[in-house]
C-alpha cells in the first residue's frame, strides 16, 4: 500500500508546497510591514524627544528673561506645530 499517494500524484507533497510558498509570502510581508512599523515608531518618538526638549529649552530662556512673552508664544506654538 502506498501512503500518501492519490491517482499516481503525492497529495501531501504538492498541498505542503503550496502551503509552504504561502507561509514563506505570509512571512516575508508580516517581516516587511512590522520594519516600516517599527521605523515610523522611531521617527515619532525621536520628533517627540526633540519637541520636548526645544520646550524645555525655551521654557529655561524665558525664565531667565531673554525672551519676552510675546516671542515665547510664537516660538511656543512654532514648536508645538510641527
Amino acid at each position: 500500500m502506498m501512503y500518501g499517494l492519490y491517482n499516481g500524484y503525492d497529495v501531501g507533497g504538492m498541498m505542503g508546497w503550496f502551503g509552504g510558498g504561502l507561509l514563506m509570502l505570509v512571512f516575508w510581508v508580516l517581516l516587511i510591514l512590522f520594519i516600516i512599523w517599527a521605523v515610523r515608531e522611531s521617527k515619532h518618538d525621536y520628533h517627540s524627544q526633540s519637541k520636548g526638549k526645544a520646550l524645555d529649552i525655551l521654557n529655561e530662556r524665558y525664565a531667565k528673561g531673554e525672551v519676552s512673552k510675546e516671542e515665547f508664544k510664537t516660538m511656543k506654538k512654532d514648536i508645538i506645530s510641527d
